[in-house]
């Protein structure tokens, strides 16, 4: 039995089971990255390094996109060009706004952690597995953000969508039963890195996080924890193509 699960493995379970059982119980992966993913990952990297102003932002994200688009070469991702080169300068705009977005959005603050970890005990032995981007401190309020690389940005359907935001609903609960804090002294935010927008290029903003949406939450994490220890493994066709659609769908793994 896996000893943990993180916000990523509930998501694949709860688009599917019979995905879950492919990647997290065969280990089976299709999917190998993106440019995408690419870009994501430098952005995250230099969010993580944004307070030490003595740091080169722009050579630190240059870098780390190169490595990750060499580490996609090496799997013989295929990769576009003219989208490597928009990407390169979309990354370059939207440092300038990181730190200004910050401080506009909570003016005073204390830093209390970046990428910090979760590995809180669960009641049926494993643990829940995480790392929040950043948590900030304001007054007596902590204010958990994750950073989220997108396109133009997210509409209101994607902003309240119930899976998106139960990751942060999670953090927030198991934050609080690490550090022994009331959830009502924690509040939980989004904040958009937009590659292609015209203007506000990095958007934060609050995500709702109350009991009865944490008991929801943890409702749905106990009912994947029950079926992955029984081996329940029931296919979702409706998911097959759904959204981003499955890298599974009509392979050798799933017809």
């Amino acid at each position: 039995m896996r000893q943990h699960i993180s916000f990523s493995e509930l998501k694949i379970w709860n688009e599917c089971a019979f995905k879950h059982k492919l990647v997290y119980i065969d280990g089976v992966k299709e999917f190998k990255g993106s440019e995408h993913t690419a870009f994501g990952t430098a952005m995250h990297y230099v969010c993580e390094n944004i307070f030490d102003q003595s740091n080169d932002f722009s050579t630190m994200f240059q870098q780390k996109f190169l490595e990750e688009l060499t580490l996609l070469k090496q799997d013989n991702v295929p990769l576009k060009k003219p989208l490597i080169e928009s990407m390169r300068q979309q990354g370059e705009n939207i440092i300038s706004f990181i730190l200004p977005a910050v401080k506009k959005t909570f003016s005073s603050f204390e830093v209390v952690s970046v990428e910090e970890e979760l590995y809180i005990p669960l009641d049926d032995g494993r643990n829940f597995k995480g790392f929040i981007d950043l948590v900030l401190k304001v007054d007596d309020t902590y204010h958990i953000i994750d950073w989220k690389t997108c396109s133009w940005g997210w509409d209101a359907r994607r902003k309240a969508d119930r899976m998106t935001t139960y990751q942060l609903t999670l953090y927030k609960h198991f934050f609080a039963k690490k550090h022994n804090i009331d959830p009502d002294n924690i509040e939980t935010h989004f904040a958009l890195l937009k590659r292609t927008a015209k203007s506000n290029n990095v958007e934060i903003f609050n995500v709702s996080s109350g009991a009865k949406k944490t008991e929801n939450a943890v409702k749905l994490l106990e009912k994947a924890l029950y079926n992955i220890k029984n081996s329940v493994y029931v296919k979702n066709r409706l998911s097959c193509t759904s959204g981003y659609g499955c890298e599974f769908y009509k392979t050798k793994y799933c017809m």
